[in-house]
This record gives C-alpha cells, sequence and structure tokens, in this order.
C-alpha cells in the first residue's frame, strides 16, 4: 500500500458523519449475567454504574440510581468490551487487491477503513491492534479525535521487513517499475542490517506507531514463495526488540516457520502471531519467556477455503495459503494443551471485517474452553497490550462494555449476537428497547 498523506482521513473525517450515539455520561447498565474476565465465569445478575467514561460502582442486582439513565439489558451476558489484536483496518482481501495497490488512491483505502472501523466496534470489539498499515495510525487519530466511530487502536504503521520479505512493498513489481521506485530501506520499513533494524524502529516512532510488527518469516499473502522461511538475522531481531525497548514498545512477530519463531521468542518479542509450524521447543521457550501467542485461526481456514477457489490467490500464493492456512486451528490446539499462553488475534482484513467474533467458535472448535477464549480477548488481551485499565468490569476501569442474548460460556455461539456495545461510556450499538428513564 502506497504511503497515506495526512490529509486523507481528514477528508474522510469532514465527509462522513459519526452515527448518532447515546452520549449520556452517567448510566446504570442491568445486566441479568456478568462475565468475571479474572475468574472465568459467568456471575448472576448486576448492576454496572458507569460515569464519565469510566466504571464507578458494580453492584449485586438490578439497581435505578437517581440521576442516572437505566439501560435494562434483559437476558444478556455483560462483559468488557474485547480486543482483537491482530487486525488490518486499512485493507481486506479480495481476488482485485493485487492490483488495486497500482490503481487506487490513499484516500480510497481511507474511505474503506473508516467503514471497516465500525463494523469491527459494532460487533463489540471496543479495542484493536492494528499490526501493518499506513493508513491506521491516521484512522486512530480520527477516532480518537471523535471524528468518525471505530474501536480504540494500537497502531503499528509499516510493519518491518527485510529484502524480498513478506511485507516487502515493492514485492510483484516488474524490472522498470522496480527501477523506477529504487529499492525500500528502512524508511519504507525494510531492513538488511542491525544499523537498518534500529533506523526502522525509530522511523516508526516518528511516524506516531503505538507498537513495533516484524516479519520474522515469511508469509501467506505475500507476493513471494517462502511462507515459512526465517527472514530477519539474529542480531537483527535482537536489534529491533532492544531499539523498541528504549522508545517502550513491545513488539509482535509475524511468523509461520520454527527457526523464525525461535529467533524471535530468544530476542524478547512480546507475541508470536500465526505461529503456524511451533514445535515443542518453541512452545517451551515461550512458556519460559511469557511470550503471548496469536494464533489467527479464522485466517488461516479463511485463506485455506479461498484457495481452492480459482482466481481469487495469484499463483504464487495459492500452495501456501492451502497449506500453511489450513495447520493453525491444530497448532492453537496444541499450544493450548502445552500451556503456551494465548491471546486474542483474528488477522482481520484477510476475513471481512466485522466477523471477528468467528475466531471465538474457532477456538472452541480446536479444544479451547469458551471461558479461556473469552479472557484471550479480555484480562489476556489487555497484558499485552501493557494496559491496566481494560479487559475487567471493575471499578475505575474504562466503560468499555457490551453485551448478548444468552450465555457465551454455555453456548459460544452467542458470542455472534452482540447487540450492546459501549465505549469510554458512550452507547455505540444498543438493542430496541434498552433505555428508560
Amino acid at each position: 500500500m502506497r504511503h497515506c498523506p495526512l490529509t486523507a482521513l481528514a477528508l474522510v473525517a469532514a465527509t462522513l458523519a459519526a452515527p448518532a450515539a447515546l452520549a449520556e455520561t452517567r448510566s446504570a447498565l442491568q445486566c441479568d449475567r456478568l462475565f468475571d474476565a479474572r475468574a472465568g465465569r459467568i456471575l448472576g445478575a448486576h448492576t454496572i454504574v458507569v460515569a464519565d467514561g469510566r466504571i464507578e460502582r458494580v453492584a449485586s442486582g438490578h439497581e435505578a440510581p437517581a440521576g442516572y439513565v437505566v439501560i435494562p439489558l434483559t437476558g444478556r451476558t455483560c462483559m468488557p468490551g474485547w480486543t482483537d489484536l491482530h487486525v488490518h483496518l486499512g485493507s481486506q482481501s479480495s481476488p482485485a487487491s493485487y492490483s488495486e495497490g497500482f490503481r487506487l488512491d490513499p484516500v480510497d483505502y481511507a474511505f474503506r477503513a473508516v467503514g471497516y472501523a465500525d463494523k469491527t466496534l459494532s460487533a463489540g470489539f471496543t479495542t484493536v491492534r492494528d499490526l501493518g498499515g499506513e493508513v491506521t495510525p491516521h484512522l486512530r487519530d480520527a477516532i480518537n479525535q471523535g471524528l468518525v466511530p471505530g474501536p480504540r487502536i494500537f497502531a503499528a504503521g509499516k510493519s518491518i521487513a527485510t529484502t524480498g520479505g513478506h511485507a516487502d512493498p515493492s514485492n510483484g513489481y516488474n524490472s522498470m517499475l522496480s527501477h523506477l521506485m529504487g529499492p525500500p530501506g528502512p524508511t519504507e520499513g525494510v531492513i538488511n542490517s542491525v544499523d537498518d533494524a534500529r533506523q526502522a524502529v525509530r522511523q516508526r516512532y516518528k511516524d506516531g506507531s503505538d507498537v513495533i510488527k516484524i516479519t520474522a518469516t515469511g508469509g501467506v499473502l505475500s507476493y513471494a514463495r517462502s511462507g515459512d522461511a526465517p527472514q530477519f538475522t539474529v542480531d537483527e531481531v535482537q536489534a529491533v526488540v532492544d531499539t523498541a525497548k528504549d522508545y517502550g514498545y513491545t513488539v509482535a512477530a509475524h511468523a509461520h516457520g520454527t527457526e523464525g519463531m525461535k529467533r524471535a521468542v530468544l530476542a524478547g518479542v512480546t507475541s508470536i502471531e500465526h505461529g503456524t509450524h511451533m514445535d515443542e521447543e518453541v512452545m517451551r521457550l515461550m512458556r519460559q519467556r511469557g511470550t503471548w501467542y496469536v494464533p489467527t485461526i479464522y485466517a488461516g481456514r479463511f485463506v485455506a477455503e479461498k484457495a481452492r477457489e480459482p482466481g481469487y490467490f495469484p499463483e504464487v500464493v495459492r500452495p501456501k495459503a492451502a497449506t500453511i492456512g489450513a495447520q493453525i486451528q491444530d497448532t492453537a490446539a496444541r499450544a493450548y494443551r502445552a500451556g503456551v499462553p494465548i491471546a486474542f488475534g483474528t488477522d482481520q482484513g484477510v476475513g471481512p471485517h466485522g466477523d471477528n467474533a468467528r475466531e471465538f467458535l474457532y477456538m472452541v472448535e480446536a479444544g479451547i474452553p469458551a471461558a479461556y477464549a473469552l479472557q484471550s480477548a479480555t484480562l489476556h488481551a489487555a497484558t499485552v497490550l501493557g494496559v491496566d485499565d481494560q479487559g475487567v468490569i471493575e471499578a475505575g476501569r474504562r466503560a468499555d462494555i457490551i453485551a448478548m442474548p444468552g450465555d457465551p460460556v454455555a453456548d459460544i455461539n452467542a458470542v455472534m449476537g452482540v447487540d450492546f456495545v459501549m465505549k469510554e461510556g458512550r452507547v455505540h450499538r444498543a438493542p430496541d428497547a434498552t433505555r428508560s428513564d
């Protein structure tokens, strides 16, 4: 994707009006059930009292405190707003994805991103970690300014890659275009030395990133043959991690192959994304070092399915999608059984935005308990982000609260029915007849 000028999101914000939201700063949510994210269990009826974007208190039973707008969530389970730790809000895959970068302008991607953000928030995801895309830091700022609706975004900006590796933006260019553009370097997030690695991290700092993303191995959707070969030297990965620490950044490592994962874990990355060929040694190292695993089962299943559809992917991509994608769910099952800490992520943008909650279904299908899957998107995700004001429903925390009919611990399919979304005390989505005075 080409660089997004600062004006792109400003134009979108000036053209699109955010949907009306209930703007009360003092409300009382009457929940028939409450998910305790710390204990991983469903509690009975509770009232969540919200004031000025924060949870003021949580009380057993149904209360209607004077001076507060009462929101009855009858028959529903309330829980902390979910976090998806791996999305790409600036894009969404399609058979045209590989040619659109040559035809569309940054503002086209920006317009699309606004819609994707709204769908994501409406699905119950009040926070996301966007791991690669130049549009998203500007989208983050527009959301924070209240110009457009969307989740809280922790943005990586441009992923850091190696020449020819996954996230080299010039992959697939013909020789004439490559000559005209010139080889990308650290400014564009492409490195080939320790010094380049340091410069690339510092450039992300200059660009306003919140987190660092590296592509430690080949990838599925990049226009290149290898899907799993290591693509950073040990010293290069270590230079990224060490420099990131200087700036207070955590590092997320895209990785499919075992050797690339091992190098990333030993260097001290915070999370491994995808982890397809994770073996027992890598799992042991991750347990020892507290490295989080973000499986992205959804993306694996999606690309494996689309690989059977002629013309959806270029032929250089298709065999990778068929072989790598199909394995991720089994890897997640093995990692859970081995005690590797797991946090929630979908790689949405590969699949359609707004369908993020389907990852819960695939996690449970893999043998991960429903309560643990829900913790992975609440308490665990907050830990990965390094924040202590979200992920649980407790006094003093952000009033990021969602609700759905039914009990998702008893039946994980309930996650697909989210119909109430509150972000920082403002209701973004509400079922009919949820308000009373």
